[in-house]
């Protein structure tokens, strides 16, 4: 697929740190929806089903120290996404599940009519982190968020352990993404710029996984993932697509943005 969104995004960033990645495909595009046409399919879960026995056979699913889902094509495929995630875990009770709930923003949903409750009833009970924007925390919880604070109320009525919520305003013309547990809530924020492509949301949720693997605390986590993605934005502000090849630099970032802790 052209661009840098979903799988293509998240596998680049994460082998570009160091981490292996067996990526498995929900569709089949030429390019993302978002230009408009395209050429494709999606993947049938029963085809996505064999793909993951195909590496059950080897044995290699206990080697999986973490699993990230995003944009499910149909469904159908949350049941499939759901038992690899229960056999990974099986293997290597060790490997974190994050669930990016892709299925709309602020625009509206725009997945497959069923798509989000799929995700909220077969996916996100299994889930050890979710980063939900703003859109979808908001459909999951029927909450209104308007600011950090209600971003953090409603993280912590999604029944998952670790909340990074993203595209929640700020003030003053910022964006911020909010990471929240039971105890404890961080926020970053940066100007909103406009012009911006798409597979941002994408790139952090694989960011924000790849430091917690690598063993970053909540706050470092979401401090080290902000600080890339807003580098790549700002290289790409204008471009159709992601710059994610040219400022690949800056998923090491050499400037970290400011970490606040909420109440």
């Amino acid at each position: 697929m052209r661009g840098h969104v979903g799988n293509s995004v998240a596998r680049f960033a994460l082998q570009r740190l160091g981490i292996d990645v067996w990526a498995l495909p929900t569709v089949l595009l030429s390019n993302h929806p978002g230009h408009g046409k395209f050429r494709g399919e999606t993947v049938a879960a029963a085809r996505l089903g064999e793909l993951i026995e195909g590496l059950a056979e080897h044995g290699w699913l206990g080697r999986c120290a973490g699993v990230i889902s995003g944009y499910l094509g149909a469904a159908d495929q949350a049941r499939v996404v759901a038992d690899a995630v229960r056999r990974v875990k099986a293997a290597n009770p060790n490997a974190l599940y994050l669930c990016d709930p892709v299925f709309g923003d602020d625009d509206g949903a725009y997945a497959r009519l069923g798509v989000a409750e799929a995700m909220a009833r077969d996916l996100l009970p299994l889930a050890d982190i979710a980063t939900p924007n703003r859109f979808e925390l908001s459909s999951l919880t029927s909450q209104r968020i308007e600011d950090p604070a209600d971003a953090v109320r409603a993280a912590r009525l999604l029944g998952v352990r670790e909340v990074m919520a993203t595209s929640v305003p700020c003030g003053d013309g910022r964006i911020g993404s909010v990471a929240v547990t039971a105890g404890e809530a961080w926020m970053t924020s940066t100007d909103r710029l406009v012009n911006v492509p798409s597979g941002t949301g994408d790139l952090l949720s694989a960011l924000y996984l790849g430091a917690r693997l690598g063993g970053a605390a909540v706050a470092g986590a979401l401090q080290r993932a902000s600080s890339s993605v807003h580098a790549i934005i700002e290289a790409s502000v204008g471009a159709d697509e992601l710059r994610l090849v040219d400022a690949q630099a800056e998923l090491e970032p050499s400037k970290q943005i400011a970490v606040e802790a909420l109440p």
